[in-house]
């Protein structure tokens, strides 16, 4: 008799452990989010930590340091191996910390670690992006009362000044300088021309007339000039493209690696955490 009410009771608080288990929540997001401000610290330690080691390894002088090709691809490889640490690290802590459970088929642990795991990559990645958007906002602020003050027709903050100053130059420059209307319409039209992939005859003919006026070329030197300077700078933009273009794929290539191997560890978590064998 004592041995069945016994019984009666363990089914009963089993069975009400379970309704109560069935109505929780499948996801422990005090564990994801834990796990994404591990993700996002770590994130940013190594990022701190390779931009140290690659400012150290590049020098101004010739034939020192390494070179750009090794400088870019050793960027990318540190890329992915902090991806992979950030994420390995905040999905096996998301997967150690969540809540147990203790009635769900194994199956449905295994699966519920995987998001845990994915969830603490993508709040972690939204994270990092934010603080480093913030960042780069509060520098460009800081830095835009100090570019109030120099002369903004150098072209400093144009990535195309240096070709504008030298579409310009002049053999005997005078203590004026260039005319700044004169450059920020040379680069207006070079801006239109890059968007049409050539420049119009008509352009083409008035950026040879405001040459001839600054550096004192004849007509035939100043258009010569001219098509040189855009193909130049249409070179540079093609090369800043591609740049950018790689280095997209190449970071889409370690965020995916970083969605992998966050949900997997967060499955190696939960492992530990249940100390149970996945079927």
């Amino acid at each position: 008799m004592a041995a069945s009410t016994v019984t009666g009771r363990q089914f009963e608080d089993s069975e009400t452990f379970s309704r109560n288990e069935a109505y929780s929540s499948g996801v422990s997001w005090s564990a994801v989010i834990a796990g994404a401000f591990v993700a996002a610290a770590l994130w940013l330690i190594l990022l701190s930590l390779g931009t140290g080691l690659g400012a150290s390894s590049v020098s101004p002088w010739s034939n020192l340091g390494a070179s750009a090709s090794t400088i870019g691809k050793a960027a990318i490889f540190w890329l992915i191996i902090t991806e992979i640490i950030a994420s390995a690290m905040g999905g096996y802590l998301a997967g150690r910390l969540r809540t147990r459970w203790t009635t769900i088929h194994t199956d449905e642990v295994y699966f519920r670690d995987t998001a845990h795991g994915f969830l603490v990559w993508a709040v972690g990645l939204v994270m990092t992006a934010s603080l480093l958007a913030s960042a780069a906002t509060s520098m460009v602020g800081g830095a835009g009362p100090l570019g109030s003050t120099s002369y903004s027709p150098s072209g400093a903050a144009d990535p195309h000044g240096y070709f504008i100053d030298k579409l310009f130059r002049s053999n005997h420059p005078g203590p004026n300088g260039i005319n700044a209307p004169a450059r920020a319409e040379a680069t207006r039209i070079f801006a239109h021309a890059l968007s049409q992939g050539n420049i119009p005859a008509a352009d083409q003919a008035f950026l040879a007339d405001l040459v001839v006026g600054t550096s004192g070329l004849n007509h035939a030197d100043a258009e010569r000039r001219v098509a040189v300077v855009f193909a130049q700078i249409q070179q540079a933009t093609d090369t800043a493209r591609r740049a950018v273009a790689h280095l997209s794929l190449w970071l889409f290539i370690a965020l995916l690696i970083g969605a992998f191997c966050a949900s997997y560890a967060a499955t190696i978590g939960g492992r530990e955490r249940d100390r149970v064998r996945l079927i």
